[in-house]
């Protein structure tokens, strides 16, 4: 047998012994596959948009869910490595009949014997509440506690002041208040220098805090002078709340010593915890909706997949006289198949490669007004165009084998 390639390009097998020749259809390369399947998207660029619109959306939500569900978890645990995981909290429990127990008025110099102890400061609760006038009622508190304070509370906590200054040896002495960021947001006070009624009396605001994600209560809070609060608010000088910081690697033999420093008698009625835990739960917490809303972006993804579909399908039916003449000048059904699956999965990968670019945009836009940093995990991204590939293989597969059975005689009769 040999083989010959006349003119016209048309491959042909001639058997030796005589006999006519065969025709053999000639193989289609990967950039022939792409300029044909290619071919039919641009003439119909319209469509070809509003296909691969529903696509864009579905990946651009699944990008950005991810996306900023990270962003959030990283800008979470990057507060609390600023903040550090080293503070342990004690605070009173109950005694064995109900009742709310008192941390012994030593209690602060106990736990700074402790060896490994760095810093220790404490809160005390003020039966007093703190409002704009003293017109207003008692009863009116809008969640703000009023608590004692000692001048070292700030860099135990490790805060920072918004605006104004802190307590110091003198302004813990007299009427001067410091309002935590909610507290100050709910009186409606935003700059120092204003008084507020705290107690039977004014005092002085001469500091707004910044938020402090270990000590939300400290959030909340009116905080006088520790001096000052027992001439002007009768407060008993027993503490609330103590916050303690040790190395990291004291941390757990040091909660372990506490409550039997603080109260050797009753250790049973001090509760110790750490703060950073619940921080730490949150961020695991972070992507809990994030499953139900990829879960709505793959119900995107799929009606998207539909729509991909349905334009094939419409696609194959305006197209039947071209496929017939592929077919009539020698295509194989192979080869109109590939022709349309690939046409199927370009609009899919094009409307994909859309969304993930929105999703990444949306994530950086929501990450930087929230000034977070920017996380958009790869394997998102990489998930999110592999799920497009197999939407588009699956939505092209039914009209390919459609357009392959129609015969090439009905197709060119096709008006």
């Amino acid at each position: 047998m040999t083989e010959t390639t006349p003119v016209d390009g048309t491959r042909r097998r001639s058997r030796t012994g005589g006999g006519p020749p065969r025709l053999v259809p000639a193989r289609l390369g990967p950039g022939d596959v792409l300029r044909v399947g290619a071919a039919g998207l641009r003439t119909r660029p319209i469509r070809v948009v509003l296909s691969a619109l529903g696509i864009a959306i579905g990946i651009a939500t699944m990008v950005a869910v991810v996306g900023i569900s990270a962003s959030s978890r990283a800008a979470l645990l990057s507060r609390l490595d600023a903040l550090g995981t080293n503070m342990l909290t004690v605070q009173p429990g109950q005694t064995m009949f109900g009742e709310d127990a008192k941390l012994p008025l030593t209690s602060l110099e106990m736990v700074r014997r402790i060896g490994p102890v760095e810093s220790v400061s404490a809160t005390g609760s003020v039966d007093a509440t703190v409002r704009r006038t003293g017109k207003i009622p008692d009863a009116v508190t809008s969640g703000i506690a009023v608590q004692a304070a000692h001048e070292d509370l700030l860099a135990t906590l490790r805060g920072t002041v918004r605006t104004g200054t802190w307590l110091n040896a003198a302004t813990a002495r007299a009427p001067a208040v410091v309002l935590g960021s909610v507290a100050a947001e709910r009186l409606g006070i935003t700059r120092t220098g204003i008084q507020v009624w705290l107690g039977d009396r004014f005092f002085t605001v001469i500091g707004i805090l910044d938020a402090m994600p270990l000590a939300p209560e400290i959030e909340r809070s009116a905080l006088v002078g520790w001096p000052a609060a027992e001439r002007h608010l009768d407060f008993d000088g027993h503490p609330t709340k103590i916050y303690e910081r040790s190395p990291d690697e004291t941390v757990v033999a040091v909660g372990e010593v506490l409550a039997r420093t603080v109260n050797p008698e009753q250790p049973d009625e001090v509760e110790v915890s750490r703060p950073s835990d619940a921080l730490e739960a949150k961020a695991a917490a972070v992507g809990a909706f994030t499953n139900l809303l990829l879960g709505l972006g793959a119900v995107a993804l799929l009606v998207g997949g539909v729509g991909v579909a349905n334009t094939m399908v419409i696609s194959v039916l305006e197209r039947r006289k071209e496929i017939g003449l592929r077919r009539s000048l020698g295509a194989t059904r192979g080869q109109v198949r590939l022709q349309f699956v690939t046409e199927s999965l370009l609009l899919s990968t094009l409307g994909g490669a859309a969304g993930a670019v929105l999703g990444a945009a949306a994530t950086v836009a929501y990450a930087l007004s929230r000034d977070w940093p920017a996380v958009i995990p790869a394997w998102s991204v990489g998930a999110a165009l592999g799920a497009t590939l197999i939407i588009g293989t699956l939505a092209g597969l039914y009209p390919a084998m459609r357009a392959a059975r129609l015969s090439p005689t009905v197709a060119l009769a096709t008006t």
